[in-house]
């Protein structure tokens, strides 16, 4: 049984088609990463798996249970953490986790709590309100609240954005060990590089539709290949090698290039074409492509 089932799930905002359609699978004990540029239907999606909004069209179950149909039980085993930071200004930290655990019918938690609370350094927090912390210290309350019935499904909107190195190492520490002890989880972040290093597989959304779907180490190699990088000390870069160029930026700025190659054997043309444009080389790096650069391309359409 997948962990979450979403099927032909479509969503429209009078004229704006939020969701085009989305259909994919998040096995159990995956450590999932949805991606997509500002505007592609990610937070929609989520609102909708939290049960929060409704599709037009389509379904969506958290573990055999369908969100609308059986939202109680879906409910139950999900836990979202939202990208805003959402909370009631009047209660402690501590009392805000009691709550919230009451909303799940959960009695004497407080050692879970206590738990959660010492794995996201909020202990030394547990009795300030929740008015006087920090922008960060609010964030990981957001993060506590979404784990204190235990879900075996996690979804995590954006829980980085915005906070300093600390939290993120922190969050990632506790998040990889409740995806070791078998819980699914689900990630959108702008953070790339803390995608490719966590998450197992990946989809990108553009416009409201998966546009790839993929695991990470496939994503990379099936579309990016390596990179040449070269900064030139004179010269422009040959209009011939121009569609290789990965930052399209790039191009205007000038001097610095990178490169996409998909064999080592690209490098020496590559080189020819430069030499015969007498350009002169500064530096230059071969590199290994990574989830950002296959994240460009298929945004810009170009795969």
């Amino acid at each position: 049984m997948a962990a979450l089932q979403i099927v032909n799930v479509e969503k429209r905002y009078k004229s704006l088609q939020a969701l085009g359609g989305v259909t994919l699978s998040v096995e159990e004990g995956e450590f999932f990463g949805l991606l997509g540029p500002n505007g592609a239907g990610k937070t929609t999606l989520i609102s909708i798996i939290a049960g929060l909004n409704r599709a037009d069209s389509g379904s969506v179950a958290i573990l055999g249970h369908d969100v609308v149909r059986n939202y109680r039980e879906a409910r139950q085993r999900l836990g979202v953490v939202p990208q805003e930071l959402v909370f009631d200004p009047f209660f402690t930290v501590r009392e805000t986790l009691r709550m919230q655990s009451g909303y799940f019918g959960l009695k004497n938690n407080d050692k879970w709590i206590d738990e959660v609370m010492a794995n996201l350094d909020l202990t030394n927090k547990a009795d300030t309100n929740m008015r006087a912390l920090s922008g960060g210290m609010k964030r990981r309350v957001l993060v506590a609240q979404a784990l204190v019935h235990k879900p075996p499904v996690i979804v995590l909107d954006e829980p980085t954005a915005g906070v300093d190195v600390e939290l993120r190492q922190t969050l990632w520490k506790f998040i990889a060990r409740l995806n070791r002890e078998g819980h699914t989880i689900v990630l959108t972040t702008h953070y790339l590089e803390e995608a490719q290093a966590l998450c197992n597989r990946i989809a990108m959304l553009k416009t409201g539709k998966v546009v790839a779907l993929d695991s990470t180490s496939a994503l990379i190699k099936r579309i990016s290949g390596s990179q040449l990088v070269v900064r030139l000390a004179n010269g422009d870069l040959p209009d011939a090698l121009k569609p290789l160029v990965s930052h399209p930026d790039e191009l205007v700025a000038g001097r610095k290039y990178t490169l996409r190659v998909n064999e080592y054997t690209d490098v020496e043309p590559i080189l020819a074409t430069l030499r015969q444009a007498g350009a002169t080389i500064e530096d230059m790096q071969l590199q290994q492509a990574d989830l950002e650069d296959v994240f460009i391309q298929i945004m810009e359409g170009e795969k």
